[in-house]
């Protein structure tokens, strides 16, 4: 039996934040947003973890390779935003880059769930102009937040 709860990366209030930004993110494309937090990304790259977790949640089999993941390990400040080959031949490196810089700069400020809300809302207006919504699209996968260890 442990003493002390263990706290919580993220609050109910804030996780249901995210998948808000989520679902009005996905509303009008057919494209995909997950994000994972968990405590520690201990001995592999921060992009080597979401690539292992990208595959983990289905991420490379949605129908135009248009899923993207958005990888936290908050304990350590360590992240990562990987795009499936759809998305990524769209968009390119540098919106990666600039995402990341917006997204940084609200952590800068300590608004962390602020900041990954406004980069699945910048995710989200990129998917609609190159995957938009199409009347047989389906939610394909989750829209939750997942909680590693």
């Amino acid at each position: 039996m442990r003493l002390f709860p263990k706290k919580e990366l993220l609050t109910e209030a804030e996780k249901q934040q995210l998948v808000q930004a989520i679902r009005s993110a996905e509303r009008m494309t057919s494209g995909e947003i997950r994000v994972y937090v968990e405590s520690h990304c201990k001995f592999v790259d921060p992009m080597d973890r979401a690539q292992q977790i990208f595959v983990q949640l289905s991420l490379e089999k949605t129908r135009f390779r248009n899923g993207v993941l958005l990888y936290f390990a908050l304990k350590d400040k360590q992240y990562a935003i990987a795009g499936d080959k759809g998305i990524h031949e769209k968009v390119g490196k540098d919106f990666w880059k600039e995402r990341t810089k917006n997204m940084l700069a609200h952590f800068a400020n300590g608004q962390v769930v602020k900041g990954i809300e406004a980069c699945i809302t910048e995710i989200g207006e990129a998917l609609c102009v190159h995957f938009p919504h199409e009347g047989d699209d389906i939610n394909e996968l989750p829209d939750d937040i997942v909680v590693g260890r």
